[in-house]
């Protein structure tokens, strides 16, 4: 599952994550006579594609257009219909996602009902192929790992936040991962933010140094450090977007370039233009004609537990 590196997902180990497409994909096609009124016993994640549909959820108005997605929680009635005159079209999925394999863990987050896809341009043609692909009765491997690339679109663009109360009562080993997991979230979403760090490490339920131990020991940085790298990483998009070195410093927040590339460097273990140079050379193909001796000392300028968070 590498589609979970690098977002809301990406700390907690795939073998912890259990998904479950309780049903064939849904393929929406609604005229203007369409309604339904019920409710899941299972999480369903739904897709406009063309049209609009409106929802009434638990009473709260929603209306639904292409690349926007909704999620209605397990339980939740809801009324849906097409008011207009054209065809709704999209894909409706009822699904569980469990941590530790027994505990739902879509109910450990804070997440917005309804976004608009941010990604949706590369989303689009993925979210048709899953309608066409889908077979009529039956689930297959393809549709679990679509789905997850979806489902992980949709988590990243409506996380909130981790509830406050969990909704069980997790001991040992698993508590303290999900507390990890939770202050990886926290700092991930705001790494600009001067005091997330401690932040983070302050909501875990802990004693504070032995949480710091025990968060480097799963991280492989401090909460402090994995925030200057996750700093990091954003300007790395800035660059890779074609940015100037200054332009991405003041980004993430250095108004000093020359300090921004010798954190950078200390950080990701290459300075922002040699970053750069290996990118363009990766472009055009010339890593290829690296042997395994100069492969090697190119990995190796990279800081320990760099890999583990790619």
């Amino acid at each position: 599952m590498d589609e979970i590196e690098g977002g809301i997902l990406s700390s907690i180990p795939p073998a912890a994550l259990q998904l479950n497409l309780t049903r064939a994909t849904i393929r929406m096609e609604h005229s203007r006579t369409w309604q339904i009124d019920k409710s899941n016993q299972v999480d369903d994640l739904i897709i406009c594609l063309e049209g609009q549909g409106h929802y009434l959820v638990d009473g709260e108005a929603r209306v639904l257009e292409p690349g926007d997605a909704m999620l209605i929680y397990r339980g939740q009635r809801f009324v849906g219909w097409n008011e207009q005159a054209t065809t709704y079209r999209g894909v409706a999925q009822h699904f569980s996602l469990d941590i530790y394999g027994r505990h739902n863990l879509v109910a450990q987050m804070e997440l917005r009902p309804k976004v608009h896809l941010s990604r949706w341009a590369l989303l689009e043609p993925l979210v048709r192929h899953y309608r066409q692909s889908a077979p009529p009765s039956s689930v297959t491997l393809g549709q679990h790992h679509l789905f997850m690339v979806l489902l992980i679109a949709f988590i990243d663009d409506a996380f909130l936040g981790w509830t406050d109360r969990p909704s069980f009562q997790s001991d040992g080993t698993e508590a303290l991962d999900l507390a990890v997991m939770k202050a990886v979230t926290m700092i991930s979403a705001n790494p600009l933010d001067p005091d997330i760090a401690g932040k983070a490490t302050d909501a875990a339920p802990y004693n504070r140094d032995y949480f710091l131990r025990e968060f480097q020991k799963r991280v492989g940085r401090t909460p402090r450090k994995y925030q200057e790298f996750k700093r990091m990483e954003r300007a790395m998009h800035f660059l890779e977007a074609g940015q100037s070195v200054a332009s991405a410093a003041a980004e993430v927040g250095y108004s000093d370039p020359f300090y921004f590339s010798r954190m950078f460097k200390r950080t990701l273990g290459l300075s922002p233009r040699d970053h750069m140079r290996k990118l363009r050379r990766s472009q055009h193909g010339n890593l290829l004609g690296f042997d395994e001796h100069e492969q090697e000392e190119l990995l190796s300028a990279q800081p320990d537990g760099l890999g583990e968070q790619h």
